[in-house]
């Protein structure tokens, strides 16, 4: 099997696993998708979808599903990660540094057309959480979404379409978006390659 094929196959993977986390823990809400629509915000077709790993969920909106659930967003990935996760957080830094170095394994998600790297160390006080995304190419276009904080992404290699308020506009290497995030926006890999953003998001969603 070929490296990209296998990826394909690991995405696909991924992806189906967080939509059958986010179906169990409706059910033990007693929620039906219509109510997770409501708390969550987003549309009842979209979220079915995610449920049945035909379309991916971005960070920022599963955040609002988590919220929605009294869930954290790690608990929506595979053990490894969540471990991962927990065990960065135990190594307490000064609540207002960190010191991330590029030889520290970084903890990933991976959701599906979407490879999240966490960049920094979690800081009790800190509010920002920057992120290294690699967008795959292809997959359903997820819904416009606002949450709380704001967001930043700046496009190092590749393409990326984002949509602010209705209008979408084509962002190049070297081409930045920073929005409050309570406007609905989205983005997607319209290309045939992948897209890699450091994107800045708030609050911190682990």
């Amino acid at each position: 099997m070929g490296t990209s094929e296998q990826q394909g196959r690991d995405y696909r993977e991924r992806r189906d696993a967080v939509g059958a986390r986010m179906r169990r823990f409706r059910k033990e809400r007693g929620l039906t998708l219509r109510g997770l629509s409501t708390r969550s915000g987003l549309s009842i077709g979209f979220l079915s979808q995610v449920e049945r790993g035909i379309s991916s969920i971005g960070l920022t909106a599963l955040n609002g599903v988590a919220a929605a659930l009294d869930r954290s967003v790690a608990e929506f990935f595979d053990d490894d990660q969540q471990a991962d996760g927990e065990r960065a957080t135990v190594a307490r830094l000064p609540s207002h540094f960190t010191l991330t170095r590029a030889a520290t394994a970084a903890t990933e998600y991976v959701s599906g057309q979407q490879t999240y790297r966490m960049l920094s160390a979690r800081g009790p006080s800190l509010v920002l959480e920057p992120l290294l995304v690699h967008i795959a190419p292809g997959g359903r276009r997820e819904d416009a979404y606002g949450h709380a904080g704001e967001e930043f992404a700046f496009v190092l290699d590749g393409e990326l379409l984002y949509e602010v308020d209705g209008v979408e506009h084509r962002l190049h290497a070297g081409d930045s978006v920073h929005l409050r995030s309570t406007v609905p926006h989205a983005m997607y890999n319209d290309t045939d390659r992948v897209t890699t953003v450091v994107s800045v998001v708030t609050p911190r969603l682990f």
